[in-house]
């Protein structure tokens, strides 16, 4: 999956034209690596129709504060410049394709 910067997200994600899936996570963070593989898998069979894109927070402290992400990981998935899901929590695939049910 690809990075994205507080610098980038405008651009990357509020003004794009599919929808765009951020993970929001850390490199300390342990559910966060449970849950990368998973994401990982989801990029690779629904890329097409969705951006998969990811932002340290530690990194990136701008961007996760005006969203208010307080936990992580969480997983913000963007519509038309809006929040349209958001999963807070590491979830197994199953649960994360439920959540994302009519969005992919």
């Amino acid at each position: 999956m690809a990075a994205v910067t507080d610098a980038e997200f405008e651009a990357q994600v509020l003004k794009s034209d599919k929808p765009v899936l951020v993970d929001f996570w850390a490199e300390w963070c342990g559910p966060c690596r449970q849950v990368a593989p998973i994401l990982d898998e989801l990029n690779a069979e629904h890329g097409d129709k969705l951006t998969f894109l990811k932002m340290n927070v530690d990194e990136n402290p701008v961007t996760p504060s005006s969203y208010r992400v307080t936990g992580i990981p969480t997983i913000n998935v963007y519509q038309g410049g809006e929040v349209v899901k958001s999963i807070v929590g590491a979830k197994p695939k199953a649960a994360l394709l439920k959540e994302l049910d009519g969005i992919i």
